[in-house]
């Protein structure tokens, strides 16, 4: 059996509610034996935000009670509106201290049981869907090894110890680096608050070998491989690993889903949002209208008989946008 958890995902006003709803009844309907608490975290406005990032609409939120998912509010103290990632930063904070969490995107679909994976939460760690997004080293500045060493030694951490030694230093597979879609840790307010450390201090004073970064919007991933290895965690074990692709889907984008996924996915899909209360809410976003019930979804799948296997993302993302089918 594995350490009971809890899982959170964030939401606000927009398209994160609507994807919120999906993660959930993806969620009950693939792990049903499922007995932790899942929360949605909500950021509350202050002067970091121009509008309202508040779920209000009662539909929702009703639906979110259905799910028995826990509504939470939260602070964003330190990136807003600015930065919109840094809301799975701050989340932690208001989650039940010394409690094992899951974090997850909201454009996740749960495909098989969560409750049945052997988390080690002593050993946090997190998605390894990802590619050289960063850093993007330039010709005349740090290579992979000065950025990433320059980043360990301002927070004090065992450059060495993080590094995959069967790999050449000059391949960015050599240095830890995940997709943030999906962490996990012992506790949610201790990991959160160095994660927040950690940003913050990356953001505001970063290092000489940062100069030719961006840190928008990479920053939560910049930030979280150090705040892991900080905790005694690594890369996830083959058992974990699996929760990418095999026990869940982090899809970013349906059309994107749609091109790439197996008719089995697409199927899961298309049958948890049939509920007519699910159903009346979902078709009220226009993405969600056009994509499923008005099967553009299908249409994307269509462009891509072979799959997008080997493609690159840019590319499929063009095909898609050229054929009018590129909704979020």
């Amino acid at each position: 059996m594995t350490t009971p958890f809890n899982i959170v995902i964030v939401a606000q006003a927009g398209r994160l509610a609507f994807e919120s709803l999906l993660f959930l009844a993806s969620l009950r309907a693939a792990d049903i034996a499922f007995s932790g608490r899942v929360f949605v975290a909500i950021p509350t406005k202050n002067d970091r935000w121009s509008r309202n990032p508040a779920v209000t609409d009662q539909a929702i939120l009703d639906l979110y009670a259905g799910y028995g998912a826990e509504v939470i509010h939260f602070e964003n103290n330190h990136f807003g509106q600015s930065y919109a990632h840094g809301n799975k930063i701050e989340c932690l904070a208001a989650l039940p201290k010394g409690e094992p969490f899951i974090f997850f995107d909201t454009d996740t679909l749960v495909l098989g049981p969560l409750s049945d994976l052997p988390f080690d939460f002593d050993k946090p760690s997190a998605s390894m869907k990802r590619g050289p997004t960063w850093p993007e080293p330039e010709l005349y500045h740090a290579g992979y090894a000065e950025i990433w060493g320059a980043l360990y030694a301002r927070f004090g951490l065992d450059f060495a110890a993080s590094q995959d030694e069967t790999r050449d230093p000059s391949d960015w597979q050599r240095y830890l680096y995940f997709n943030a879609g999906w962490f996990y840790g012992a506790c949610p307010v201790a990991f959160g608050e160095r994660f927040t450390q950690y940003a913050v201090e990356v953001r505001d004073h970063a290092p000489d070998e940062l100069v030719a970064q961006s840190l928008d919007p990479w920053l939560d991933q910049v930030v979280l491989p150090l705040v892991i290895h900080s905790f005694g965690g690594g890369r996830p074990n083959p058992d974990i690993a699996r929760l990418d692709d095999d026990v869940t889907c982090h899809w970013r984008a349906l059309p994107l889903l749609y091109a790439s996924r197996n008719d089995r996915t697409i199927a899961f899909l298309e049958t948890i949002v049939q509920p007519n209360k699910l159903k009346k809410v979902l078709r009220t976003y226009e993405p969600f209208l056009q994509i499923i019930w008005k099967k553009q979804g299908l249409k994307a799948q269509s462009i891509f008989p072979e799959g997008i296997d080997g493609m690159s993302e840019r590319i499929v993302r063009n095909r898609l946008k050229a054929a009018d089918l590129w909704m979020r």
